[in-house]
């Protein structure tokens, strides 16, 4: 699994996060490990995701294997944003299709109140050999990331994925002392986590917020956004970028500046121009390729890319990358194709 210890390291995807100027457009992709692989999916023939995001070899070699294959810029962490909880008291399985699915959903003080601390290097020692032994091998940078508080609370709550998340508002409107003794057990639980990530070696941090995008913007600024503030604030002394990314935020932008990040992630559903202008340019963003657009032919996923980098219009901080994860029918040819695309378009530019 060694790299070659003389190749030189590839920092344009830092450089962007800080807005720097870079040879290029770096590229990488969210779920660039995943069932679009027929490697992963032989993997996966043998093991179940937690055995592969529990075993620090396994989950290296998964984490590699977009890096090795496709050139991309950056390799993320292989994980699930549910793996905390599970020291932390929850029990919860990962139904192939479903999604997380918990045993006892969270819905009362008692409940929450018998949430234990997390400790990573006791709890997830895994996680952290598994970072170790990646920056052994890697020669591009490595991202560490977690969910959300507000994402694992509608788990919780909620039970599994939902469509509507009406329990979690119930309860977010209803009991507000319920809601803030959940959030604040989830974001020392989060900060722990990405912290002990970076001491391990994670060279960047992404905070996906994957369903906070049902909220409006007032309710996220009342009931999210002093919580993110207070994660983002212990995260800000660590000397890494970090990465802010919802699903379906385009209302929510302002908000999820005031609340933290040297990166805003950008979904598909909003114009990257008129999304960076409206954040302000002392922000990087990354993003924003519909996903299912590597589904079509070529030249529709070439005018896709090549629209969102002009309204980039080769302004330092912009990262280029889907507007949410790779889809499983994705093929890894495309993938690689587009990276090599966005890297020959943008040198030099």
């Amino acid at each position: 699994m060694s790299t070659d210890k003389n190749e030189v390291f590839n920092d344009r995807f830092l450089k962007a996060c800080r807005r720097e100027r870079t040879d290029c457009t770096p590229i990488w992709f969210m779920r660039q490990a995943g069932r679009y692989q027929p490697e992963y999916r032989r993997l996966r023939e043998k093991y179940s995701l937690m055995d592969l995001a529990t075993n620090p070899e396994l989950c290296a070699e998964v984490t590699l294997l977009p890096v090795r294959q496709l050139g991309v810029d950056a390799a993320i962490l292989f994980s699930d944003i549910m793996l905390p909880l599970g020291p932390m008291g929850v029990r919860f399985q990962i139904q192939e299709g479903v999604g997380p699915v918990i045993d006892r959903p969270l819905r009362d003080l008692k409940a929450i109140e018998r949430l234990r601390p997390l400790v990573p290097q006791e709890d997830l020692p895994f996680v952290l050999e598994a970072i170790c032994i990646l920056r052994k091998e890697l020669s591009v940078p490595l991202i560490g990331f977690a969910g959300a508080p507000f994402t694992l609370a509608s788990y919780l709550i909620e039970g599994g994925p939902s469509r509507t998340f009406h329990r979690t508002k119930a309860l977010m409107f209803s009991r507000p002392d319920v809601w803030r003794a959940l959030l604040e057990k989830l974001v020392e639980a989060v900060a722990a986590f990405l912290q002990a990530q970076v001491r391990a070696g994670a060279q960047a941090l992404q905070i996906f917020d994957s369903w906070v995008g049902c909220l409006s913007p007032r309710d996220y600024e009342q009931f999210v956004l002093p919580f993110m503030q207070k994660l983002f604030s212990q995260l800000k002394g660590l000397d890494v970028p970090l990465i802010h990314f919802g699903v379906g935020t385009g209302h929510l932008l302002k908000l999820m500046k005031r609340a933290g990040g040297d990166v805003i992630g950008l979904d598909w559903r909003v114009p990257l121009g008129g999304a960076w202008a409206e954040l302000g340019f002392d922000v990087a963003v990354q993003g924003n390729l519909d996903p299912a657009a590597l589904l079509g032919p070529w030249d529709l996923v070439e005018q896709g890319a090549s629209e969102i980098l002009r309204q980039a219009g080769g302004r330092p901080g912009h990262i280029f990358n889907l507007g949410h994860g790779v889809l499983p029918d994705t093929s890894p040819d495309r993938l690689k194709r587009l990276v090599d695309f966005v890297h020959e378009i943008t040198r030099g530019a």
